[in-house]
C-alpha cells in the first residue's frame, strides 16, 4: 500500500506540474503579446514585403493609392507610400529625401523595430522640407560618419521608414507626379551607388500585416528576439520568454499542447488590448463627441522619447496604439493629426448595415488636405471588397454644401445623387472611422474648429 499510495502521490504531482507549467506559460504568454505587438507589427509589414518579391535595403511601394489588397493596419487610401525597410546588420543604410517643391512633398518617419521615432521629415520634419542625407547606423556603431549625414543611430539592426507623397488631386496626372517625385528617394547600403536603389511595386497585390492573434504571434516574436539586441528597458522579458519557449539562440519548438496554450494566451491578450483601445476614446478630443485620440498620452510621450522616463513604461497603452495602426511619428502634431471614432452620436457601434452622414464644417484649419477612412472594425485594415474606402478634401468631385461644408456619407448604399460623398460599407461588418488632418493649423488645436459626431440617418 505504501509503494502504491507513494506512486500515485508522484503521479498526481506530475499532474499539478502539469498544470502550474501550463498555467504559467498562459500568463506569460498573454504578457508577451502585449509587450511584443509593436516589434510582431513591425516584422508583419517586412514577411509581406519579403512575400510580395521585396526584401530589407530596398524600397517598397505602392503605385497608386493603397486598396483592399493592402491589408496593413489603417493605411490612408488618399497619398502614395513608399516604405524603405532598412536591416542595418552588414552596415549603415542612406537614405536621402528630395526636397519639397512644386512637384512634390515627402512626408514621414525613420522607425526602429520597436516602432519609436528616430526622425521625422518633410516640411514639419528636421530638415523642414529641404530634404537632405540621413544615415542609419546600426546598435553599437562607432565609425564617424562621412561630412553632410544626419547620423540616425538605431537601437535596432531593423526597421522601417514611412513615407508618404502627397498628390493634389486623384486626377490619374497628379497620382502620377506624386509617384515620380516619391521615386526622387534613394535609399541604399552606405558606400553603394545611390542608383543602386530598388524599387519594388506592391501595389494590386496582396500585403496582409494584420495582426493574427493565435500560435503565429509567437513564431513572429521569437524571429524577431533572435535577430534584434535586448534593450535595457526589457530584460525582464528574458525569464519571462524562456518560460514559453523563447529563448536567443535556441530554436522555438513548442509542443502540441504547449501550441494549445499559446492559442489561448494570444485570444486573451487580443481581447485585453482590445479593452485598452476602446476605453482610450475617453475624453473625446472634441467634448460632447466620439472623436479621440485613443491612447493615453503618457504612451505617446513615451513612444516619442524611446520611453526615456525611468518611471513610466505604458506597454499595455502602446500594445493599444500597435494593434490598430503601424508607425509613430516623432512629434504628432505639426505633420499629421489623427481622430478615430467608433461610436455614433446616440453611442452606438457603427454597423455596417447602417447609414450614417458626417457633416465637416466649412474652412478646416489644414495646409494640406483631410480625409475620413472607414476600417473593418475587427481587423482595422481597409474593408475587403469595397470599389473605395474613404473620401478625402482633395478629391475634385467632392460635392459641398451652400455653407462650405461637407456632407459625407457611410453605408452600404450611396444615397441618391451623393455618390461622389459616399464611402461604402459592409453590412455585414462593423467599421470604425479615422479623421485625419495634414498639415494642421493652430486652430485645429485650439479647437476653435469642431468636428461634429457621425449620425445615423434614414434606412
Amino acid at each position: 500500500m505504501a509503494v502504491a499510495g507513494l506512486a500515485l502521490s508522484g503521479q498526481a504531482s506530475a499532474q499539478g506540474g502539469d498544470v502550474i507549467n501550463n498555467g504559467a506559460v498562459a500568463r506569460r504568454a498573454v504578457e508577451a503579446v502585449i509587450w511584443g505587438m509593436p516589434i510582431v507589427n513591425y516584422d508583419r509589414m517586412l514577411q509581406a514585403a519579403i512575400a510580395n518579391g521585396g526584401a530589407a535595403n530596398q524600397v517598397i511601394y505602392w503605385s497608386q493609392p493603397v486598396n483592399a489588397k493592402n491589408q496593413t493596419l489603417t493605411p490612408n487610401p488618399d497619398t502614395i507610400y513608399l516604405n524603405p525597410f532598412y536591416d542595418t546588420r552588414k552596415g549603415p543604410v542612406v537614405l536621402e529625401i528630395p526636397p519639397a517643391g512644386g512637384d512634390g512633398v515627402i512626408v514621414g518617419s525613420v522607425d526602429v523595430a520597436w516602432q519609436n521615432a528616430l526622425i521625422d521629415v518633410g516640411p514639419a520634419g528636421a530638415d523642414e522640407g529641404k530634404g537632405g542625407k540621413f544615415l542609419i547606423t546600426p546598435p553599437g556603431y562607432k565609425d564617424k560618419a562621412p561630412e553632410g549625414y544626419t547620423v540616425l543611430s538605431s537601437d535596432t539592426y531593423q526597421g522601417f521608414v514611412i513615407l508618404r507623397s502627397n498628390f493634389k488631386s486623384r486626377s490619374p496626372e497628379d497620382i502620377a507626379t506624386a509617384v515620380a517625385h516619391g521615386k526622387k528617394i534613394k535609399f541604399y547600403p552606405l558606400g553603394d551607388s545611390p542608383d543602386s536603389t530598388v524599387f519594388v511595386d506592391v501595389y494590386g497585390k496582396d500585403f496582409d500585416s494584420t495582426i493574427r492573434y493565435d500560435a503565429s504571434f509567437f513564431e513572429s516574436l521569437d524571429r524577431m528576439v533572435q535577430i534584434e539586441p535586448w534593450l535595457e528597458r526589457d530584460k525582464v522579458m528574458i525569464e519571462m520568454l524562456k518560460t514559453i519557449g523563447i529563448e536567443k539562440g535556441k530554436p522555438f519548438q513548442p509542443d502540441g499542447e504547449t501550441k494549445k496554450v499559446l492559442e489561448a494566451a494570444a485570444k486573451q491578450a487580443h481581447a485585453e488590448v482590445t479593452r485598452t483601445y476602446e476605453s482610450g476614446f475617453d475624453p473625446s478630443f472634441y467634448p460632447g463627441t466620439h472623436w479621440a485620440v485613443p491612447i493615453s498620452q503618457e504612451t505617446i510621450e513615451g513612444m516619442n522619447s524611446m520611453f526615456a522616463d525611468a518611471d513610466s513604461y505604458p506597454v499595455s497603452g502602446r500594445a493599444a496604439m500597435y494593434s490598430i495602426a503601424y508607425f509613430s511619428p516623432k512629434h504628432l502634431g505639426p505633420a499629421q493629426f489623427y481622430l478615430l471614432a467608433i461610436h455614433d452620436g446616440s453611442d452606438q457601434p457603427f454597423e455596417g448595415k447602417g447609414n450614417y452622414r458626417l457633416r465637416i464644417p466649412a474652412d478646416a484649419p489644414t495646409s494640406q488636405y483631410w480625409s475620413v477612412t472607414v476600417y473593418d472594425a475587427e481587423t482595422h485594415a481597409l474593408m475587403k471588397g469595397m470599389p473605395h474606402a474613404s473620401r478625402a478634401s482633395n478629391v475634385k468631385e467632392l460635392q459641398k454644401n451652400s455653407d462650405g461644408s461637407t456632407d459625407l456619407y457611410f453605408g452600404a448604399k450611396a444615397p441618391v445623387g451623393k455618390e461622389s460623398n459616399w464611402v461604402p460599407t459592409d453590412p455585414e461588418r462593423g467599421f470604425e472611422l479615422m479623421f485625419r488632418v495634414y498639415g494642421p493649423k493652430p486652430e485645429f488645436f485650439e479647437k476653435k474648429w469642431k468636428l461634429p459626431n457621425v449620425e445615423k440617418v434614414g434606412e
